[in-house]
């Protein structure tokens, strides 16, 4: 029969328990410095900074904030600079060239007046080629339409050179 044999003396496993425990507390101090100091950068260089007057030494600092980036925006065109192609989905006879006879008088350009592919549309709306949701926005209140969408699915050839399309429903 094979015995265990005895070790000489024992593990010191309080010393290895201690110096793991070390060893990670040290590593965690340093992931949570190199995360503050990557944090905090960004935000040290965003601060403003104090311009001093020369009013003198009692003067307080002036802090003077950047101005924010500013996104370029396209001005509302005018009416008469917007075509709009005016689509029959409701099945009226002539409602599309009656609507584009209102708008015309509104100061709209008019790009054609024609039935939709479809006559079972259940309500009207906007649609809109991109760059053009002032205009379209403008064009639903004008018309007193709610839902204002993207022309997606509409190509160029089928938006006459339009860049809203005011589609009639019931």
């Amino acid at each position: 029969m094979d015995h265990a044999q005895q070790l000489p003396r024992g593990f010191p496993w309080r010393t290895a328990t201690l110096v793991t425990a070390t060893i990670a507390a040290v590593e965690l101090v340093a992931l949570i410095a190199g995360g503050t100091a990557l944090l905090a950068r960004p935000v040290h260089h965003a601060a403003p900074k104090p311009v001093r007057t020369t009013a003198g030494a009692a003067a307080r600092p002036v802090f003077r904030v950047p101005a924010a980036a500013k996104v370029p925006s396209v001005p509302l065109r005018p009416r008469s600079h917007v075509a709009v192609l005016v689509l029959n989905g409701n099945g009226v006879q002539g409602a599309a060239s009656s609507e584009a006879t209102r708008l015309e008088g509104l100061g709209y350009r008019i790009g054609g007046a024609q039935n939709a592919a479809r006559h079972d549309y259940a309500r009207s709306m906007v649609m809109y080629a991109p760059g053009y949701v002032k205009e379209a926005r403008r064009l639903s209140h004008d018309t007193g339409i709610r839902m204002v969408a993207p022309a997606d699915g509409l190509t160029r050839a089928a938006l006459k050179a339009s860049p809203l399309v005011l589609l009639l429903g019931s």
